[in-house]
């Protein structure tokens, strides 16, 4: 590992000077070698430069495109300024208060997101780009930059500086924008870099959104290491297997779902795994049914990965020893504190400290830590209720769990806790042992309303294809192998989960009807 990088400039001039020629990024039949690399993003700061794009300036991505947005935000650093991915599945108004928020003067949007912008009225943008062509009297992202020169002088910057600003979901309110440092997303590399045992002979497949924490730190990972990366704008369950081996992709990171809709192809059986060596999940749950058929159908390492956002990444590791310990209790792990982090589990409300085995708060100690929240000193303020130290401080991160062992062990996230007869019911727990059931497909366990419990649980589930299942069989199941009160009480039959980009189920939009006009008796 390199321990010399203090900005992620430092990083691309280190495989400038080691192996500029070697392939850093592609997507299909376009590839970029580190020297590419250089020169778009001197030409795109120059580009940024003359519009004004300075210092602390915010620029902004609405796109599924990963070289792309790269580019823009080595180029963005390169000016002591920062970009800001944006979710493209947001709607205009949503769009039009981030960009608000960042002040971003610039903006990159794919062709099928144009109107949504110009929906929204985006006054403070001055440079709208389309990403990949010309498009109804807008100039592509490279024909803007083209004409300008190839050599850039980057400013000095400090390994504090703010390098990438990624948005909050908004579930609990407005979006936050959520402020990463050089040191942080560093740090993060080296982490990866060690613990997947990925270097520049390794190949990393990247599906994930940019606008997602981890579709931008695996392509920060490539910079670090002098690996590649091959990158996906659409995550096709049955081209994604054949990318494996087309690709020679050896280490990837996707979601749960991902790794679901995979294991349901029909194309699972023909993959060529020969090379794949690691297969990283986070972001969501998973059942043990999905991961026991996953480990016997691609036959590499698993490491699953929990973390936020806002620690640039991942906090803890299940590594794959952990993994092949043939311990079910450990696979509901989310692993250890990695990178030289720590981890305590705080009660929400009096945030004292709780004993080992009890469910609390995980608060994360790490050098990962975000910045600050832009533009929002109460937020960051409430972030750290001890304040900063030297090692980052520790950050609320509003999910629960608790300590066995040294591993962490994740219940949900605090605001999804049901509270029914006065226990706490974590739906995780729950969901484990509903995806058991044979005919389950997919489901999530959420709480409604209830006269003489306060809240109940209910399931929502999605058969398998060709199975049928009755409310009755789910209920009998779930209670031969669970405490009655944990198991649901009602059951919804649906074709699919809402989910977002990176695969979490949206449980908001799941309670939404059963909650309406009003107020939950829990956070």
């Amino acid at each position: 590992m390199n321990m010399d990088d203090r900005t992620l400039i430092d990083s691309l001039r280190r495989q400038l000077r080691e192996r500029p020629d070697a392939l850093a990024y592609r997507r299909g039949e376009r590839k970029l070698s580190f020297a590419d690399v250089e020169r778009a993003t001197n030409r795109i700061a120059n580009a940024l430069a003359a519009m004004g794009v300075g210092r602390d300036s915010r620029v902004a991505v609405l796109t599924k495109h990963h070289i792309e947005t790269l580019l823009l935000t080595l180029a963005a650093c390169k000016l002591g300024a920062v970009c800001m991915p944006v979710n493209w599945r947001l709607a205009a108004p949503e769009i039009a208060y981030i960009l608000k928020n960042g002040e971003a003067p610039f903006l990159m949007a794919d062709q099928a997101f144009i109107a949504t912008v110009r929906a929204a009225g985006l006054d403070s943008v001055r440079t709208l780009v389309c990403t990949e062509q010309a498009h109804d009297g807008l100039q592509s992202f490279e024909d803007w930059y083209a004409g300008h020169d190839d050599s850039f002088k980057p400013v000095d910057a400090d390994t504090h500086d703010a390098a990438l600003q990624l948005y909050s979901s908004g579930t609990t309110g407005l979006p936050k924008g959520i402020v990463l440092s050089h040191a942080g997303l560093l740090s993060t590399s080296r982490v990866v870099a060690k613990e997947w045992e990925f270097d520049q002979r390794r190949v990393l497949g990247n599906p994930l959104p940019v606008f997602h924490v981890a579709g931008m730190t695996m392509l920060l990972l490539t910079l670090y290491t002098g690996g590649q990366t091959s990158a996906y704008s659409e995550f096709d369950p049955a081209g994604y297997i054949r990318a494996i081996g087309e690709h020679g992709i050896t280490h990837t990171f996707i979601v749960p779902a991902m790794i679901l809709f995979m294991l349901q192809s029909p194309e699972v059986k023909q993959g060529d795994y020969g090379r794949l060596q690691l297969i990283a999940y986070g972001g969501s749950p998973v059942s043990e049914t999905t991961l026991q058929q996953a480990f016997e159908a691609f036959g590499c390492n698993f490491l699953q990965v929990y973390g936020l956002t806002e620690v640039s990444g991942p906090a803890t590791f299940l590594m794959p020893a952990d993994h092949r310990a043939g311990d079910a209790e450990l696979l509901r792990s989310a692993g250890r504190p990695i990178g030289g982090g720590r981890l305590r589990i705080v009660d929400p409300v009096t945030l004292q400290d709780l004993p080992e085995g009890e469910v609390g708060e995980i608060w994360i100690e790490s050098d990962r830590n975000l910045k600050e929240y832009w533009r929002n000193p109460e937020a960051t303020a409430a972030a750290y209720p001890e304040g900063r130290n030297a090692n980052g401080g520790w950050f609320r991160s509003g999910d629960g769990g608790y300590l066995k062992g040294g591993y962490l062990y994740i219940n949900d996230r605090i605001k999804d806790m049901i509270l029914s007869g006065g226990e706490n019911i974590y739906p995780a727990e729950v969901e484990n042992v509903l995806m058991k059931h044979p005919a389950v497909a997919d489901g999530a366990i959420i709480g409604v309303p209830d006269a003489t419990w306060g809240e109940a649980v209910k399931a929502c589930v999605v058969p398998r294809p060709g199975m049928a299942v009755t409310e009755r069989e789910i209920i009998d199941f779930m209670r031969a192998n669970l405490a009655h009160y944990k198991c649901p009480k009602s059951i919804d039959i649906v074709a699919e989960l809402p989910r977002n980009p990176s695969g979490k189920v949206l449980k908001r939009l799941l309670r939404e009807p059963y909650w309406r006009g009003r107020t939950r008796a829990i956070a």
